[in-house]
Formats: C-alpha cells, structure tokens, sequence
C-alpha cells in the first residue's frame, strides 16, 4: 500500500477549531463567549472566534442565537458570513436572514454558489423577493435557476447541479487531461469524482471513473475503458426516489436527463445525505402530528400545524369515550376496571406504535411492496400473537392476585391478547391501505391506528367483563 505525504495534517487537528466544538458540536462555553463579545460590540473578536471554523460550524453558530440576534451576528462576522454557510443553514433560519439582504447582495451570493444550492435559496422566497433576486442575476445565471424552479418541487430537476465534466465518446485519455487542465475551463466544477461520457446528441452512453482516466495511457480511447453501465436519473424523479437509487446501487454521483434522454445535470451523493436526513426528520414529525414544526420555525407556523391535529385526536378520544360511556353501569359496579382500563389501551397503543413505525419507513423506502405484503402481515401476525400471549401472561396473574379476582385476571388476559393483535394488524395495514390510496401514511397513519386500538381496546375490555362478571 502506498502513502502519500500529507502535509496538511496540521489543519485537521487545528487547536482553535477543537477548542470550540466538543463531539462536533459547538461548546456552550464558546457560544457564550461569542454573545458577551456580540454584546459589547466586540466585531473582531467575533471574527476571531469564528476564523477557524467551518462553514458548516458558522452556520450552526448563528442558529444557536435567538431570531432577534441574528442580524447584529451576522453583520459582526463580515465576509466570514460566506455563501457557503448560507448554503449550510436551517431552512427556517436561512429564510430569516435572506430576507434582511438587499436583492442584489443575495444575487451575489447566488451566484457563488453551486446550483442546487442556489435553487434551495430562491425557491424558499415569497414570489416578489424571487423576482426581484433573479432580475439582479446575470442572464446565463437567472436562466439556469429559473430552469431549475421550473421543475416539480423536491424532484431531481431542484436537486441537481449544472456545473459537471462531460466529454464526447471518441476522445482519448490524454485529450481529456488536456481538455481539464487547460485555462479556459477555469469555470469547470471543482470537486467531481467521475466524468460522464456523452454521444453526439448529448445522450449520457457512460461514466469514467478518474482512477481510471489518470492510470490509462494517454492514447487510450476513453470508450475503452469507460463504465457503460450506469444509473440515469429523470428530471422530474421525486428526490426521496433518488435517495433510494443512491442507496441500493452504492453511488457517489450519478447523471440527470431529461424527457429526451439528455444530459442536463448531476446529483451528488453529498446532496443526498441532505435529503435522506431531510426525509427521515419528515417522516418522524408527520408520525407524530408536527409535520414541519421544526426547532428554528415561526411559533404561529408550528401552532397552526400542530393544532389541526390535536383537533383530530381530540375526535379519536371522544370516541373512546363514547365506547367507556356505554358500559358505565358496569364500571359502577366494578370499581377495578377503571383502574386497569388504560392499562389495555397503553399497551395496544404502544405496540401499534412499533409496527406503524416500522411499516411507514417500509414504504419509503420501498422494502414493503405488493409482492412481499402478505408474507409481512403473516409475520406480523405471528409476531402479535406471541407478545400478545406473553404481555396476557403477566397482567393476567397480576390483575387475578391483586383484585382476588381470578375471573378478572381471565377478562383482561383475553382482552390484552385482542387488542395487541389487532393493534399489530392496524399498525400495518392501515399504512399500506392508505399507501394503496395514494395518501401519506406518515401524515394520517397515527390518527386512525390510534382511535383503532383505543376504541377496540375498551370495547374487548369492558365488553367482556359485562359478560363474564355480570
């Protein structure tokens, strides 16, 4: 194995950049450091703190300051406030600062940044800032973005770059080294891990890794030695779809076309780690009702969110109560149930809860299809059963020695096994179901699971006792 010297070793282990972050977040104590010195007015301090670090850490620096400290911050840190960590910012906050800049300082700023970046900036605008930045770009720039906007949101189209290395199929190796090194291609991409190989109409016909490009002779013709299998990406793809490409073939880039098959872009596998996060944030928050209701979101935005579906389980738990309403009677004469009721209804939310979790991430990343679905509900089926017996087990004998009641200890048994059965079968077929109905099992999955086991939950429960014990 053969080492290359690395003389920049030094500016990984910088001390400055160390001393701030602790498990790669920023240290309280240096965060603190920053607002004393904000609050006397110190800018160059501030610029000193923020020198050594990275893009990514300056970014989540600002995000750490309250809304209204924003601004002071980032006029402190000058030209340290870089397009790049605009680009590494929370959306919500990003938006915030945008707005405070001049159209023609945020063109600037575009226009320094890749174009999937740009892309993530601008279409976060209201329609009149939006106009506004893209008639202070240059003509070749607003074109490309105005492009970009053009297609679907959160498809390949916004998520790709238009800065990438294509060359035609009948150069050679030393054609291409030439063709990279020479000085009018200074506005070539920076960073790129293969070069994508094109026809005379601009059709992608493979990719060419650069271990192979600089190990091959320079006469070598670059058909020879190009990958001629690859992963195309259409324009309009949804970008989680692109995330499931990426993640099944091992990518680290992979060529964008469009309707006719043509070249117009590239993704990266940095920008899918983006998306991948973005998506699974998404999913979490819409399993649980907030949706969108990120940390660094607008306090109205998050209460309007949130508040629709609290609504919602507000319905759900009236109708559990309803189901409770209709056995009073046996409530009043068996004070015990009400003390093991919740008892019934936790532990069938509780195991709905991990079989929805698990099918919802199963469809989005399409592990759950029509062909392997009954084999899963089998399973699944199976895997209720057993729990179901054993969590019966426990609280049966329990509830029968405490209550002195062994009829009791029979009845909530019984119901226990019902209700995590059933609540195994809801958590997943109500998710595929509305899956099936083109609707966002992530959204609306809960809701319904949830008024499912409840409902049936209390209905075994007291169902039962008025029958066994009455």
């Amino acid at each position: 194995m053969s080492v290359a010297d690395d003389s920049d070793t030094d500016q990984v282990l910088d001390p400055a950049r160390q001393e701030a972050l602790e498990d790669g977040q920023l240290r309280g104590e240096f965060v603190q450091e920053v607002r004393e010195a904000l609050e006397e007015g110190d800018e160059q301090r501030v610029q000193e703190l923020a020198e050594p670090l990275h893009n990514a850490d300056i970014a989540d620096l600002i995000e750490q300051f309250a809304p209204s400290e924003r601004p002071d911050l980032a006029a402190a840190l000058g030209d340290q406030l870089s397009p790049e960590v605009i680009a590494e910012m929370d959306d919500e906050v990003r938006e915030d600062l945008v707005d405070l800049l001049p159209p023609e300082v945020v063109a600037s700023v575009l226009s320094e940044l890749d174009t999937d970046d740009a892309v993530a900036i601008v279409e976060d605008l209201d329609e009149e800032d939006q106009k506004a930045v893209l008639r202070a770009l240059t003509a070749d720039d607003r074109a490309a973005l105005e492009e970009a906007l053009g297609y679907p949101e959160e498809s390949a189209g916004r998520l790709m770059q238009r800065d990438l290395i294509a060359v035609p199929q009948d150069w050679d190796v030393g054609q291409v080294i030439d063709f990279l090194r020479a000085a009018e291609t200074d506005d070539l991409t920076e960073e790129f891990w293969e070069i994508f190989v094109v026809d005379a109409r601009h059709h992608p016909v493979g990719t060419l890794k650069l271990s192979h490009l600089l190990r091959a002779p320079r006469p070598t013709k670059i058909a020879d030695i190009m990958l001629r299998e690859q992963t195309l990406v259409p324009v309009d793809m949804d970008q989680e779809e692109v995330a499931l490409r990426f993640q099944k073939y091992a990518l680290i880039s992979a060529a964008v076309v469009d309707d006719a098959e043509r070249l117009v872009g590239m993704i990266t596998v940095d920008d899918i780690v983006h998306v991948v996060r973005q998506e699974a944030d998404e999913d979490f928050r819409r399993l649980t009702g907030a949706e969108e209701g990120g940390l660094n979101e607008r306090t109205r935005d998050i209460v309007r969110q949130r508040l629709r579906w609290l609504v919602i389980n507000l319905g759900t738990a009236v109708a559990a109560s309803i189901v409770i309403g209709v056995f009073s009677d046996t409530i009043e004469q068996i004070i015990a149930l009400a003390i093991l009721m919740p008892i019934v209804a936790s532990l069938g939310g509780n195991a709905a809860t991990q079989t929805m979790a698990v099918t919802v991430r199963a469809l989005a990343t399409d592990e759950l299809t029509v062909s392997n679905t009954g084999r899963t509900i089998v399973k699944e089926l199976r895997v209720a059963l057993i729990n179901g017996v054993a969590i019966a087990a426990l609280i049966g004998i329990a509830a029968g020695v405490y209550f002195a009641q062994p009829l009791l200890g029979v009845v909530i048994a019984a119901a226990m096994l019902g209700n995590i059965v059933i609540a195994g079968l809801a958590g997943l077929l109500i998710p595929i179901l509305l899956d099936r109905a083109d609707i966002d099992p992530a959204i609306s999955s809960s809701v319904f699971v949830t008024m499912t086991t409840d409902v049936m939950g209390f209905l075994l429960f007291l169902g039962l006792a008025t029958a066994v014990l009455l």
